[in-house]
Protein backbone atom coordinates (compact mmCIF):
# COMPACT_ATOMS: atom_id res chain seq x y z
CA UNK A 1 0.00 0.00 0.00
CA UNK A 2 1.39 3.65 -0.91
CA UNK A 3 0.29 6.80 0.98
CA UNK A 4 -2.42 8.89 -0.60
CA UNK A 5 -2.82 12.86 -0.53
CA UNK A 6 -5.19 12.14 2.60
CA UNK A 7 -2.82 10.53 4.89
CA UNK A 8 -0.12 11.70 7.06
CA UNK A 9 2.97 10.65 5.57
CA UNK A 10 5.84 11.90 7.60
CA UNK A 11 8.03 9.49 10.81
CA UNK A 12 9.82 10.51 13.26
CA UNK A 13 11.34 7.31 14.71
CA UNK A 14 12.69 7.98 18.87
CA UNK A 15 14.95 4.88 20.04
CA UNK A 16 14.54 4.21 24.02
CA UNK A 17 17.96 3.81 26.72
CA UNK A 18 20.63 1.59 25.99
CA UNK A 19 19.85 1.82 22.15
CA UNK A 20 20.51 3.93 19.30
CA UNK A 21 18.48 4.12 15.85
CA UNK A 22 20.03 1.68 14.01
CA UNK A 23 17.38 -0.79 15.89
CA UNK A 24 14.50 1.03 13.69
CA UNK A 25 16.14 -0.64 10.41
CA UNK A 26 13.31 -3.10 9.84
CA UNK A 27 10.98 -0.35 10.27
CA UNK A 28 12.31 1.88 8.21
CA UNK A 29 12.65 -0.23 5.25
CA UNK A 30 9.08 -1.27 5.50
CA UNK A 31 7.59 2.31 5.71
CA UNK A 32 9.36 3.87 3.23
CA UNK A 33 8.91 0.80 1.14
CA UNK A 34 5.12 2.15 1.67
CA UNK A 35 5.66 5.93 0.23
CA UNK A 36 5.95 7.13 3.67
CA UNK A 37 9.06 9.62 4.85
CA UNK A 38 10.77 8.62 7.38
CA UNK A 39 13.22 10.04 9.87
CA UNK A 40 15.22 8.35 12.98
CA UNK A 41 15.91 11.15 15.90
CA UNK A 42 19.34 10.03 17.96
CA UNK A 43 19.17 10.55 21.31
CA UNK A 44 22.02 11.28 22.98
CA UNK A 45 20.33 9.87 26.26
CA UNK A 46 22.30 12.65 28.41
CA UNK A 47 18.91 14.09 29.75
CA UNK A 48 14.89 14.51 28.93
CA UNK A 49 16.03 17.92 28.19
CA UNK A 50 18.54 16.97 25.69
CA UNK A 51 16.60 13.86 24.05
CA UNK A 52 13.73 16.34 23.56
CA UNK A 53 15.92 18.78 21.78
CA UNK A 54 16.85 16.33 19.63
CA UNK A 55 13.41 15.45 18.95
CA UNK A 56 12.73 18.97 18.33
CA UNK A 57 15.37 19.62 15.90
CA UNK A 58 13.46 16.48 13.79
CA UNK A 59 10.06 17.54 13.92
CA UNK A 60 11.11 20.95 12.49
CA UNK A 61 12.70 19.36 9.52
CA UNK A 62 9.21 17.66 8.51
CA UNK A 63 7.02 19.69 5.66
CA UNK A 64 3.52 18.76 7.68
CA UNK A 65 1.39 16.53 9.75
CA UNK A 66 3.99 14.11 11.36
CA UNK A 67 3.33 10.63 12.90
CA UNK A 68 6.01 10.80 16.48
CA UNK A 69 6.92 6.99 17.14
CA UNK A 70 9.16 6.04 20.44
CA UNK A 71 10.24 3.23 22.21
CA UNK A 72 10.29 2.35 25.98
CA UNK A 73 12.16 5.48 27.10
CA UNK A 74 11.41 7.05 23.84
CA UNK A 75 7.84 7.15 25.02
CA UNK A 76 8.97 9.83 27.53
CA UNK A 77 10.82 11.56 25.26
CA UNK A 78 7.18 12.10 22.60
CA UNK A 79 5.52 12.99 25.54
CA UNK A 80 7.23 15.91 26.00
CA UNK A 81 8.02 16.79 22.68
CA UNK A 82 5.02 15.69 21.17
CA UNK A 83 3.29 18.94 21.60
CA UNK A 84 5.61 20.37 18.46
CA UNK A 85 2.60 21.93 16.34
CA UNK A 86 3.78 19.27 13.47
CA UNK A 87 2.63 16.21 15.58
CA UNK A 88 -0.56 14.81 15.24
CA UNK A 89 -0.61 11.65 16.46
CA UNK A 90 1.42 9.40 18.60
CA UNK A 91 2.56 5.68 18.51
CA UNK A 92 4.05 4.20 21.66
CA UNK A 93 5.81 0.76 21.32
CA UNK A 94 6.68 -0.98 24.64
CA UNK A 95 6.76 2.60 25.60
CA UNK A 96 6.53 4.77 29.24
CA UNK A 97 4.01 7.44 29.37
CA UNK A 98 3.99 9.89 32.15
CA UNK A 99 1.62 12.36 32.89
CA UNK A 100 2.50 16.00 33.28
CA UNK A 101 4.47 16.53 36.28
CA UNK A 102 5.29 12.86 36.52
CA UNK A 103 8.62 10.97 36.51
CA UNK A 104 9.56 8.21 34.37
CA UNK A 105 11.13 6.67 37.52
CA UNK A 106 7.02 7.07 39.08
CA UNK A 107 5.71 4.60 36.02
CA UNK A 108 7.37 1.57 38.05
CA UNK A 109 5.46 2.21 41.52
CA UNK A 110 3.16 -0.56 42.56
CA UNK A 111 4.18 -2.83 39.69
CA UNK A 112 6.28 -6.14 39.81
CA UNK A 113 9.66 -6.50 39.14
CA UNK A 114 11.66 -7.20 36.48
CA UNK A 115 15.19 -9.61 37.57
CA UNK A 116 15.67 -10.32 34.08
CA UNK A 117 16.27 -6.32 33.28
CA UNK A 118 19.84 -5.76 34.97
CA UNK A 119 20.74 -2.08 34.73
CA UNK A 120 25.26 -1.53 35.65
CA UNK A 121 25.15 1.99 36.91
CA UNK A 122 28.68 3.33 37.00
CA UNK A 123 30.38 6.05 39.41
CA UNK A 124 29.55 8.86 36.93
CA UNK A 125 25.89 7.91 36.77
CA UNK A 126 25.42 6.30 33.62
CA UNK A 127 23.96 3.43 33.34
CA UNK A 128 24.18 0.22 30.44
CA UNK A 129 21.97 -2.84 30.48
CA UNK A 130 24.32 -6.51 31.76
CA UNK A 131 25.85 -7.70 28.82
CA UNK A 132 25.19 -11.41 30.60
CA UNK A 133 21.32 -11.14 30.87
CA UNK A 134 21.01 -8.64 27.67
CA UNK A 135 19.06 -11.15 25.63
CA UNK A 136 17.19 -12.41 27.87
CA UNK A 137 16.03 -8.82 29.39
CA UNK A 138 15.90 -6.81 26.30
CA UNK A 139 16.06 -9.15 23.38
CA UNK A 140 14.73 -12.62 23.91
CA UNK A 141 13.01 -13.25 20.24
CA UNK A 142 16.11 -12.36 18.92
CA UNK A 143 18.64 -14.45 17.08
CA UNK A 144 21.79 -14.56 18.87
CA UNK A 145 23.42 -12.15 16.49
CA UNK A 146 20.99 -9.73 16.28
CA UNK A 147 20.58 -9.42 20.23
CA UNK A 148 24.66 -9.36 20.24
CA UNK A 149 24.63 -6.25 17.84
CA UNK A 150 21.78 -4.87 20.40
CA UNK A 151 24.07 -5.42 23.23
CA UNK A 152 27.11 -4.07 21.76
CA UNK A 153 25.72 -1.21 20.42
CA UNK A 154 24.12 0.41 23.43
CA UNK A 155 24.22 3.80 24.66
CA UNK A 156 24.51 4.55 28.42
CA UNK A 157 21.50 6.76 29.82
CA UNK A 158 22.30 9.13 32.13
CA UNK A 159 19.86 7.53 35.00
CA UNK A 160 19.67 10.45 36.39
CA UNK A 161 16.90 11.64 33.59
CA UNK A 162 14.70 8.78 34.84
CA UNK A 163 13.91 11.38 38.13
CA UNK A 164 12.85 14.44 36.07
CA UNK A 165 9.45 15.14 35.64
CA UNK A 166 7.58 15.35 32.11
CA UNK A 167 6.76 19.58 31.77
CA UNK A 168 3.74 18.63 29.15
CA UNK A 169 1.98 15.65 27.94
CA UNK A 170 0.88 15.85 24.49
CA UNK A 171 -0.78 12.35 24.71
CA UNK A 172 -3.41 14.62 26.51
CA UNK A 173 -4.17 16.47 23.50
CA UNK A 174 -3.53 13.92 20.25
CA UNK A 175 -4.57 10.78 19.19
CA UNK A 176 -2.29 7.76 20.32
CA UNK A 177 -1.64 4.28 19.79
CA UNK A 178 0.38 1.58 21.53
CA UNK A 179 2.28 -1.62 20.54
CA UNK A 180 2.73 -3.51 23.57
CA UNK A 181 5.05 -6.89 23.82
CA UNK A 182 3.42 -9.56 26.01
CA UNK A 183 6.81 -11.36 26.83
CA UNK A 184 8.65 -7.67 27.81
CA UNK A 185 10.71 -8.26 30.36
CA UNK A 186 11.96 -4.32 30.38
CA UNK A 187 8.25 -3.62 31.94
CA UNK A 188 5.48 -5.38 33.89
CA UNK A 189 2.77 -6.20 31.66
CA UNK A 190 0.56 -4.82 34.29
CA UNK A 191 2.39 -1.64 33.83
CA UNK A 192 2.57 -1.17 29.95
CA UNK A 193 -1.31 -2.15 29.86
CA UNK A 194 -2.19 0.64 32.72
CA UNK A 195 -0.07 3.59 30.54
CA UNK A 196 -1.77 2.92 27.71
CA UNK A 197 -5.28 2.52 28.60
CA UNK A 198 -4.57 5.80 31.10
CA UNK A 199 -3.46 7.82 27.77
CA UNK A 200 -6.47 6.01 26.37
CA UNK A 201 -4.06 4.53 23.20
CA UNK A 202 -5.62 2.17 20.78
CA UNK A 203 -3.47 -0.98 21.80
CA UNK A 204 -2.05 -3.86 19.31
CA UNK A 205 -0.46 -6.69 21.71
CA UNK A 206 2.20 -8.58 20.30
CA UNK A 207 4.37 -11.95 21.33
CA UNK A 208 7.93 -10.31 21.63
CA UNK A 209 10.53 -9.06 23.62
CA UNK A 210 11.30 -5.75 24.34
CA UNK A 211 13.12 -4.85 21.70
CA UNK A 212 9.76 -5.02 19.63
CA UNK A 213 11.08 -2.09 17.59
CA UNK A 214 13.93 -4.09 16.21
CA UNK A 215 12.47 -7.62 16.15
CA UNK A 216 8.74 -6.80 14.95
CA UNK A 217 8.98 -4.26 12.71
CA UNK A 218 6.14 -5.17 10.31
CA UNK A 219 3.54 -5.40 13.29
CA UNK A 220 4.93 -1.85 14.82
CA UNK A 221 4.91 -0.53 10.73
CA UNK A 222 1.37 -1.62 10.12
CA UNK A 223 0.21 0.49 13.78
CA UNK A 224 2.40 3.12 12.27
CA UNK A 225 0.55 3.33 9.19
CA UNK A 226 -2.86 2.89 10.71
CA UNK A 227 -1.96 6.26 12.90
CA UNK A 228 -0.93 8.18 9.97
CA UNK A 229 -4.96 6.93 7.94
CA UNK A 230 -6.38 7.64 11.13
CA UNK A 231 -4.85 10.69 12.65
CA UNK A 232 -5.32 12.94 9.81
CA UNK A 233 -9.30 12.60 10.53
CA UNK A 234 -8.46 14.44 14.11
CA UNK A 235 -7.00 17.53 13.16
Amino acid sequence: MSTTDREIQNVVLVHGAFADGSGWRGVYDNLTARGYRVTIVQNPLTSLDDDVAATVRVLDRQDGPTILVGHSWGGTVITEAGVHPNVAGLVYVSALAPDAGETTAQQYDGFAATPDFVIDVAEDGYGFLNADTFKAGFAADASDADAAFLRDSQVPVNMAAFATPVRRAAWRDKPSWAVIATEDRAFDQAMLQHMAKRINAKITNVSASHALFATQPDVVSDVIVSAAQNAAGTR
